[in-house]
């Protein structure tokens, strides 16, 4: 272990697996309403098999081609890996230990119940054994295992069945063992008709029908046990950039092969016998570390269907409806009057996102629009953003959108948005291969005439935190600004011309890109508050963050700790920083903030003398955002909506405890002070919006 390196940094996966236990610390919240306690719940389970898929694959895979390899916080491969594993395999039995004994107690508390085969009463016996040999029989393929028939390489997180048996098959062959299954079209969640339930809801789990009829795909067999598993995989893509010659190409490759990566993860029903645990085990080359047993479904994200079956709003968050920009005109021309007359600030999901599709929308039908320009880093599968840029380019626009096709776990919707963006004639960039595009812009260069001078071309801008994604629009959130400022007109122009063609770098005018100079400013803006601290100036930074892992940066915030400037944090997830500790950064104080909407807005403040110099960016302070990505933060030049930043993006998260959690100098996370009694700053943030 470097022991410099464990003094000043944390580890980034240790901190990952914090912040899910922050997560599960909401399923467990009495004040929350009961289906969105289940739904944190199922938010850990998909974070963690994102977990899996990437961040311990990449560990092992570290592991087998280089032992001896450390970590940035000082230890070896396998140490740390023991690590992750001792923690993950407590945070997954907490998980179950809060659904067996609080979530599913409290669903059935309101009349929500899943029903076992055990606890089937006859009707539900005939039912469920109807729907089986009608809905589920015929799509399923059993392989009994013997020479011929080896165990299979099953898809990533599919759900499966080891069916122990006893006895011959017609070909005289002894089977002892088969394994089904489940074809992801199959639901996971049944419910039961209304009439066969003695509460308002009665819910069926798949495995619970193959735990029932699994026999009956081994006819003449004897099933001594029906046992579910699961096999999280790598999903990294590997694409050679020397070899490529078409980036979606190559990545329609690649996601095929996806399903089968690596092992890294076995998840087994509890009451699995040691003989079959130990096979699945060979078979997968896992060690026993990789294997959790669980007291529950092996995929519990999957209940999450549940919350779309129960009809009953009183059981979920009240709604919450975004507001529109006072006298927003909507999609048409008078909204480039609004954009021109001053820049405009939305704070997602506080604020509508709307407004980016009008723009968007406006510009697509405007015949004095000439050209549309848009990063796209996830859209989603239906956008209607996506479907005005297809009727820009219709409508004979010049619409070019960089498309990031290497967008982690979003290639295959990405990949199919280029595909139907060029066959409207859209121009459809890939971004610059080794560099994702995670920056998030938007240009629309329009045409302006005033008065009798001649036309002149006028651009305006979207810049953003977050992405163009009307779903997350809703859940996350994100800061959007719109401006017509020509100076951060043309640093976006500049960039687009990157992106787009081959050109040499160069400073831009009011923007900080990476990977050229947004490290280098923001270590700029870092020394020069600890240079006026030193002099016995007010010096002041505070940022938020979704990630703080990338070590130059933490060193410079240590220094200008020493040297007296003020720095509060605010990490939603992993922070490898050491807060509070005496000598090294008792200045510094680190927040995160779980609530209803998920934090995602990267905000950068500097006292600056008292200027207060405010950035709205994409990128996190991480080594792939400042170093392997184009980002981009933004200058916020108007004063309101500077000072809007300031207090919805920053000071409210201070004011506000009780969705609040800081930490300290070992990487321990508890509950800011008087959060039992505080408010929550993002509901303080929807009151403030409401109709009085």
């Amino acid at each position: 272990m470097n022991s410099n390196a464990s003094h000043r940094l944390l580890n980034r996966e240790l901190g990952t697996l914090a912040f899910n236990r922050r997560v599960l610390a909401q399923a467990q919240d009495p004040a929350i309403p009961p289906l969105e306690r289940l739904r944190y719940l199922c938010i850990v389970a998909s974070n963690l098999d994102e977990f899996f898929e990437t961040r311990v694959a990449q560990l092992q895979d570290l592991d087998e081609h280089d032992p001896a390899a450390v970590t940035p916080d000082g230890l070896r491969i396998g140490d740390a890996l023991r690590q992750i594993a001792d923690d993950a395999h407590a945070l997954v039995t907490e998980k179950y230990r809060v659904l067996q004994q609080q979530i599913y107690p409290l669903l059935e508390s309101i009349g929500v119940r899943f029903v076992t085969s055990g606890q089937w009463t006859p009707a539900q016996q005939r039912w469920a054994r109807s729907y089986f040999a009608r809905e589920v029989l015929p799509v399923l393929t059993p392989i009994g295992l013997d020479p011929a028939h080896p165990f299979p390489k099953v898809l990533n997180k599919s759900l499966n069945f080891a069916v122990v048996l006893e006895g011959t098959d017609a070909f005289g062959r002894n089977v002892d063992l088969g394994i089904i299954q489940a074809p992801r079209a199959l639901p996971r969640v049944l419910a039961l008709p209304r009439e066969l339930c003695a509460q308002r809801y009665g819910f069926v789990l798949l495995s619970s029908l193959m735990q029932a009829f699994a026999g009956d795909l081994f006819p003449g067999l004897k099933v001594l046990g029906v046992h579910q598993f699961r096999v999280t995989r790598n999903s990294e893509l590997f694409v050679d950039d020397d070899e490529i010659t078409n980036l979606r190409t190559a990545l329609q490759g690649e996601l095929r092969a996806r399903h089968y990566g690596d092992a890294v993860r076995l998840e087994v029903a509890a009451g699995c016998p040691p003989a079959l645990l130990e096979r699945l085990m060979r078979e997968n080359g896992l060690r026993a570390e990789d294997c959790y047993q669980v007291d529950g479904p092996v995929n519990v994200a999957r209940l999450q269907a549940i919350i779309d079956l129960v009809d009953d709003g009183e059981l979920q968050f009240p709604p919450h409806q975004p507001l529109l920009p006072p006298q927003w005109p909507g999609p048409a021309p008078e909204l480039f009057d609004r954009i021109r007359a001053g820049d405009l600030l939305l704070h997602h999901p506080y604020d509508a996102f709307g407004p980016v599709v009008d723009l968007v929308r406006a510009a697509a039908r405007d015949p004095d629009v000439l050209a549309i320009k848009q990063t796209i880093y996830r859209a989603g599968s239906n956008s209607a953003l996506m479907d005005a840029l297809i009727d820009a380019s219709r409508a004979g626009k010049e619409v070019t959108v960089v498309l990031e096709l290497m967008a982690r776990l979003d290639e295959e919707t990405n990949i199919n948005w280029a595909a139907r963006l060029e066959a409207e004639g859209a121009h459809v960039v890939y971004g610059v291969v080794g560099f994702k595009c995670h920056a998030k812009m938007l240009l629309v260069v329009r045409r302006e005439r005033q008065g009798r001078r001649p036309a002149q071309l006028r651009r305006y801008v979207h810049v953003g935190t977050g992405n163009y994604h009307m779903r997350t629009a809703a859940l996350y959130t994100d800061f959007g600004l719109m401006t017509a400022d020509e100076a951060i007109c043309a640093d976006v122009n500049q960039v687009f011309v990157e992106i787009t063609g081959s050109s040499q770098f160069a400073p831009l005018r009011r923007m900080w890109q990476s990977p050229f100079s947004l490290l280098e400013r923001l270590i700029q803006a870092i020394r020069h508050e600890a240079r006026v601290a030193r002099t016995g100036g007010r010096a002041r930074i505070w940022a938020r963050v979704n990630a703080l892992v990338e070590p130059t940066v933490i060193d410079e915030l240590y220094k200008a700790s020493k040297a007296g400037v003020e720095i509060r944090l605010l990490v939603r997830g992993p922070c490898m920083l050491r807060p509070g500790v005496a000598g090294l950064s008792d200045n510094i104080r680190v927040r995160s903030i779980i609530g209803r909407f998920l934090e995602h807005s990267r905000v950068f403040y500097f006292h600056a003398e008292g200027r207060e110099d405010v950035w709205l960016s994409s990128a996190d302070w991480m080594e792939r955002n400042l170093f392997r990505r184009v980002e981009i933060a933004t200058p916020v030049l108007d004063r309101a909506a500077r000072a809007k930043v300031i207090e919805e993006g920053l000071k409210v998260h201070w004011r506000y405890p009780a969705n609040a959690w800081d930490m300290d100098g070992d990487g321990n996370w508890r509950r800011a002070r008087g959060w039992r009694k505080g408010r929550s700053s993002q509901l303080a943030l929807v009151e403030a919006r409401a109709p009085t």
